[in-house]
């Protein structure tokens, strides 16, 4: 019986260090950059897009190259956010090993 409130005590610490996480994520923000850096991209830890910032050297190219370079540059900030989020969720799961579990991400 003792095996089995480890476990159940092991599950509160891991759901509270989860919530924890949960908060720092949606604080989170990660820029992606295409186009030396002439377009700029920034998501939030909810992979919302809040800011975008064009070079003027970027408005002068054809508006399939800006397009293009926005993707580009959303691709990598997309990129850099999934980065954080893992290392943030590593924090919290650390220590945490169940045999046949694979956390997500």
């Amino acid at each position: 019986m003792t095996d089995f409130k480890k476990i159940l005590d092991k599950a509160k610490e891991l759901e509270i260090k989860m919530k924890d996480s949960q908060e720092k994520i949606k604080n989170i923000q990660a820029e992606g950059t295409s186009g030396s850096n002439s377009v700029k991209v920034t998501l939030n830890g909810d992979n919302e897009m809040i800011k975008i910032k064009l070079s003027d050297e970027a408005m002068k190219e054809d508006k399939i190259i800006i397009q293009d370079l926005i993707v580009a540059a959303h691709n990598n900030a997309k990129t850099e956010l999934k980065s954080k989020t893992f290392k943030e969720i590593s924090k919290s799961t650390s220590g945490f090993d169940i045999p046949g579990f694979k956390w997500p991400l």
